[in-house]
């Protein structure tokens, strides 16, 4: 996957129940990267989540998501996570786990904007509980509905999303 990053759109929210990127996607690009960084989450012991956002810019919330998630933790045995006709792209991006003090989660979405196509994603993260213990999280997700996306919508189990911070990126091939 050469080629380069190039910033499109960033969002920031302090004290919100879901944090919406709109109108991210685009013809320009067939893959993009999602990178979101300073998230604090209000409760402890929930995860993040992942939906996207159809042309209208509403969230897709209905059964039309399948995923592949594998939960590797410094402390207890890796945790593996598929379900399909699911609401959710990813259930798993991340987890915080007694008030977490550390987080980058990186995403890919690939053709997001094609509307004959299903849109597939993949996405890495990291973590670090109050004890130091290491959190890890690697997935794949697909939206099993061939229409055209243009944004993504990050959310938590429980509460509310603290502050986080989500920068868009198209990679533009060399």
């Amino acid at each position: 996957m050469a080629g380069n990053l190039e910033f499109i759109k960033s969002a920031t929210g302090t004290s919100v129940s879901s944090l919406s990127v709109t109108d991210c996607f685009s013809a320009n690009y067939d893959v993009y990267m999602i990178s979101i960084s300073d998230l604090d989450q209000a409760n402890t012991n929930t995860y993040t989540n992942l939906r996207l956002l159809d042309s209208g810019g509403s969230v897709i919330s209905a059964s039309e998501y399948d995923y592949a998630e594998l939960q590797m933790t410094s402390y207890t045995a890796f945790q593996e996570n598929r379900n399909t006709g699911q609401t959710v792209m990813f259930d798993r991006l991340n987890f915080n786990k007694n008030t977490a003090t550390g987080v980058g989660i990186t995403i890919y979405i690939y053709n997001p904007y094609d509307s004959s196509s299903y849109t597939f994603g993949q996405f890495q993260s990291v973590g670090v509980t109050d004890a130091v213990q290491e959190l890890g999280f690697k997935g794949i997700g697909v939206h099993k509905s061939a229409e055209q996306i243009t944004g993504v919508n990050i959310f938590i189990d429980v509460g509310n999303i603290d502050s986080a911070t989500v920068n868009v990126y198209g990679l533009a091939s060399n």
